[in-house]
């Protein structure tokens, strides 16, 4: 009794050590928000573009601000004679002054405003960086969706094929049957197991690029990604493109360059008007040879001749050009926007039409269609290949269905990189 207890209780341990294994190996399923976030938290290039703006802003505080003043000191009208002295000759002094560059009024605060909307253009490239990154994190997602249904769908074939053989089998050893059908059913678990070696080896691609985009350890493993139902699009092209006008990133960037352009052209015509330059001097003098030695102070303006025309010319001709190309690239943006909205709602309304057509009628019909030829082959109704070929058509159908759920969710966050917002308020 105390030894088939002890192999009871052994054995009890043993299967409890088991299934917490196996549940600590289960991988729950990945959350879309959260890997985003992460990937938004952790990705360097986002980091950079972050310190770049960042340097940028600094920069615009350093626009605006006046040069330092000069010091100086000098000992004035020493006598050669005597180096040292500075009470031999009435005319000798000692000197300090300050000096202070003024700019013309105006071209201070044209150049931080310049720089402050260079800086801003920065910060609106660094939030259409985040756009994209999102919008990988999505399409990697997604496709691994894709690929982990069908390796689903593979695998249920390979039972089928499975089932499929020993039907053949039973069939031919009562000889009612061929044995070329076992070895049509062995080729095509053979065709069945390259395609799920060549999905394993896709999702190992994507999961090493989700964890590239999220800046995690190449090793990180991926889980499951849960089942979804499509979002219902309420805005209109029209809509769609003015939400693109104000939200997307990369117009306010060229925005800001334009704006940035403008106030570098009003600083260049600015330039036809001279800076200043403001000094004071005071001298210390000693009482020499019936001279009090009084002590005195010069206060002075110096200001520069602004005649070099062609060089202020040039200045403004490439702040006017800088103006243009940023106007021209807006134009250009807002136009390719137009061209990706309607392409990819047409792109997705072609994949929800696929998806409704294959849910409703396509797989329903051809699982019928398989299971009337099964047992139309059990009893020698029709033969093996059109039982495959039956059992092929709802594989392709089946991974079908899968591709164009994860195609219309991946230009859905195609659409909305292009949009600069999210569009999933509603589902279906």
């Amino acid at each position: 009794m105390p030894h088939r207890f002890t192999i009871f209780a052994m054995t009890v341990v043993m299967t409890l050590f088991a299934r917490l294994s196996l549940a600590a190996d289960v991988i729950p399923p990945e959350n879309l928000g959260r890997l985003i976030a992460t990937a938004l938290t952790h990705n360097p290039e986002i980091n950079s573009s972050h310190s770049r703006w960042q340097m940028f802003v600094s920069r615009s505080r350093q626009a605006g601000a006046l040069e330092d003043p000069m010091f100086m000191f000098k000992l004035q009208n020493m006598v050669a004679r005597e180096p040292f002295s500075t009470s031999k000759d009435p005319q000798t002094a000692k000197v300090i002054g300050l000096t202070q560059q003024i700019p013309f009024w105006g071209k201070r605060a044209l150049r931080e405003e310049a720089a402050r909307h260079e800086a801003e253009s920065y910060r609106w490239v660094m939030e259409e960086r985040k756009l994209e990154l999102a919008r990988m994190v999505k399409e990697s997602y997604y496709q691994l969706y894709s690929v982990d249904n069908s390796l689903e769908i593979v695998e249920k074939n390979l039972r089928l094929l499975a089932d499929f053989k020993s039907i053949a089998e039973s069939k031919y050893s009562v000889g009612q049957g061929v044995q070329q059908d076992i070895y049509k059913a062995a080729l095509e678990q053979s065709k069945m197991l390259e395609q799920q070696i060549a999905l394993k080896q896709q999702r190992r691609t994507l999961e090493a690029n989700l964890n590239y985009l999220l800046n995690r350890p190449d090793s990180t493993p991926v889980g499951r990604i849960a089942d979804f139902s499509l979002p219902t699009l309420t805005l209109s092209p029209l809509q769609l493109q003015n939400s693109a006008d104000e939200n997307r990133p990369q117009v306010k960037s060229l925005i800001s360059l334009t704006k940035k352009g403008e106030l570098s052209r009003r600083l260049a015509e600015k330039e036809n008007y001279p800076d200043f330059n403001l000094s004071l001097e005071y001298m210390f003098r000693e009482e020499s040879g019936g001279d009090p030695g009084y002590n005195m102070f010069t206060l002075g303006m110096t200001f520069n001749l602004p005649l070099q025309r062609e060089r202020r010319q040039a200045m403004a001709a490439e702040a006017s050009s800088e103006t243009t190309m940023a106007q021209d690239e807006v134009n250009g943006l807002r136009n390719s926007i137009r061209y990706a909205v309607n392409d990819l709602l047409a792109q997705m309304e072609r994949r929800r039409k696929s998806v409704e057509l294959y849910r409703g009628g396509i797989i329903p019909q051809a699982e019928q269609s398989l299971a009337s030829a099964v047992i139309s082959y059990k009893v020698n109704k029709v033969d093996f290949l059109t039982l495959l070929d039956n059992r092929g058509n709802l594989y392709n159908y089946e991974r079908e269905l899968y591709d164009s759920l994860a195609d219309y969710m991946i230009r859905l966050a195609q659409l909305e990189a292009v949009v600069g917002m999210e569009l999933r308020e509603s589902h279906k």
